[in-house]
């Protein structure tokens, strides 16, 4: 009987061997077959283009960085937002531009730390509106030690600057010696060529944005000058000073300039449309009026100072193209991450805007 109940017992232990046996290799070819069905044949587990982990998907994603020098800025507000707009766009199934703007808040520091950090977690281009124009070679030697192609915008850097790793940097915007010209002209082809009491000279106030940025020295310089190039007329300045591109001050430097000079002041020149209009709230408070005894020009055509050219609040201002601007900005960046090279600098002109044109660019 030992014999029967051993041998039994080795019986019994032999079927669960086989039973265990044959569970586990099924087991196994499922999880073979799972793994294959996860994996997709091995397509998808491979890094994305943005050089992240795997998505499951084949899709190219680039990541952008873009500094603003500052938000609080009525033209690179509307440019910032063109340049979002216009990449969302762009996007597709097979592309997305991923675009991150950041706040430069009128502080170099706080840009060359953004700028960094773009760098460090490896963007494939930056777009950069320059706090201080003089600070570009830096920002381009930073990028070119990275390989990052990097697109300045609105504030250009020198001519020297320019001329570092070519073919990855360049600067989109208008040719700020344009807008100054133009200011000029918006003066000289008034019948009056702007000379009010009719001595032969134009008595002038010149509101400033920022010395040290290449636009308003041009602008400054440029719209005196064709002016008297086009008019024939001498010139007197009457009073020059920094506003800052900021209508605050533009409104304080011009009332300071009518407590000063009262009637004498014919023309106001201002680098930008945020100074021009706060120069307009102070010629109206000092009960003057703009076209009949006193002329103001800006540059910028911000929509508030297009209602004042339309009503004659203001004599005229000059178009910055900040839609064609931005566009063009945002073509070169994924011409730059598509491996082409970029020419030193692509030119968007300024427009002329006067009562008898404004309605078209409201």
């Amino acid at each position: 009987f030992h014999a029967i109940f051993v041998t039994a017992q080795g019986a019994v232990m032999e079927v669960k061997m086989k039973k265990l046996f044959a569970f586990l290799a099924s087991a196994l070819m499922v999880l073979s077959l799972a793994a294959c069905s996860n994996n997709g044949g091995g397509n998808n587990d491979k890094p994305t283009d943005d050089g992240g982990a795997g998505t499951g998907t084949d899709k190219k994603v680039y990541n952008v960085g873009v500094s603003i020098y500052k938000f609080d800025d009525n033209f690179m507000t509307l440019y910032r937002k063109e340049i979002e707009s216009y990449f969302k766009t762009l996007n597709t199934d097979e592309v997305e531009y991923k675009v991150t703007i950041q706040d430069g808040k009128g502080d170099m520091a706080e840009q060359t730390n953004q700028i960094d950090n773009f760098i460090a977690q490896d963007y494939d281009a930056l777009i950069i509106n320059l706090v201080q124009a003089t600070s570009a070679a830096t920002v381009i030697d930073k990028c070119e030690a990275a390989n990052k192609p990097c697109i300045f915008i609105n504030r250009e850097p020198s001519e020297e600057d320019m001329k570092k790793d070519p073919g990855m940097i360049t600067y989109v915007g208008a040719d700020a010696r344009q807008s100054g010209k133009f200011q000029g002209e918006l003066i000289a082809d008034l019948p009056n060529k702007g000379d009010l009491n009719g001595d032969g000279v134009l008595q002038y106030v010149m509101v400033v944005g920022d010395p040290e940025n290449v636009d308003a020295k041009y602008r400054t310089e440029f719209s005196i000058s064709q002016y008297q190039e086009v008019s024939g007329l001498k010139v007197e300045k009457l009073d020059e000073q920094r506003g800052d591109w900021d209508q605050a001050k533009g409104q304080e430097i011009v009332a300071n300039a009518l407590t000063q000079y009262g009637d004498k002041i014919e023309a106001v020149f201002c680098n930008n449309d945020a100074m021009a209009l706060g120069a307009a709230q102070a010629i109206t408070a000092a009960g003057r009026k703009v076209g009949e005894d006193i002329y103001l020009v800006g540059v910028d055509a911000l929509a508030e100072a297009m209602d004042l050219v339309s009503t004659g609040g203001m004599t005229g201002t000059v178009l910055n193209d900040h839609i064609n601007q931005s566009h063009k900005a945002v073509d070169c960046t994924v011409q730059a991450i598509n491996g082409e090279k970029l020419d030193a600098y692509y030119w968007i002109d300024y427009i002329k805007v006067t009562p008898e044109n404004v309605a078209q660019y409201k």
